[in-house]
C-alpha cells in the first residue's frame, strides 16, 4: 500500500505560481512513476506530468514551459512537486497525485483544488 497526501492548493491570480507538494509513504519501494493528473468541472479527469523512477518526465502539452515535475526521495518518503507558473484560468481544477507501481497499479492522493482567478 501507498498512503499519498498533497498540499499546496489555492486560488491564485492568472499569471501566477503555485506549487503542489506530494508525500508518499509506505511501500515506496514498490512505485514505477509518480505524477500529477487534474480535474475540472464537467470535465475527465487528465494527466498534467508524470516522472518515472529514472527520472524521465512527461507533460501535457498545455502545461509545458509552465510546469515542472520533481521527485525527491528519502529514506522512508518519496516527494514529489509540481512547479506551476504562469497560471491560467483554465488551469483551475482539482488536482491529484498519483503513484503507479511495477504492477500498473494506481493509487490516488484526494485531491487538492487550484483556482486561477482575478
Amino acid at each position: 500500500q501507498v498512503q499519498l497526501v498533497e498540499s499546496g492548493g489555492g486560488l491564485v491570480q492568472p499569471g501566477g505560481s503555485l506549487r503542489l507538494s506530494c508525500a508518499a509513504s509506505g511501500s515506496i519501494f514498490s512505485i514505477y512513476a509518480m505524477g500529477w493528473y487534474r480535474q475540472a468541472p464537467g470535465k475527465q479527469r487528465e494527466l498534467v506530468a508524470r516522472i518515472i523512477s529514472g527520472g524521465g518526465t512527461n507533460y501535457a502539452d498545455s502545461v509545458k514551459g509552465r510546469f515542472t515535475i520533481s521527485r525527491d526521495n528519502a529514506k522512508n518518503t518519496v516527494m514529489v512537486y509540481l512547479q506551476m507558473n504562469s497560471l491560467k484560468p483554465e488551469d483551475t481544477a482539482v488536482y491529484y497525485c498519483n503513484a503507479e507501481n511495477y504492477h500498473n497499479y494506481n493509487y490516488w492522493g484526494q485531491g487538492t483544488q487550484v483556482t486561477v482567478s482575478s
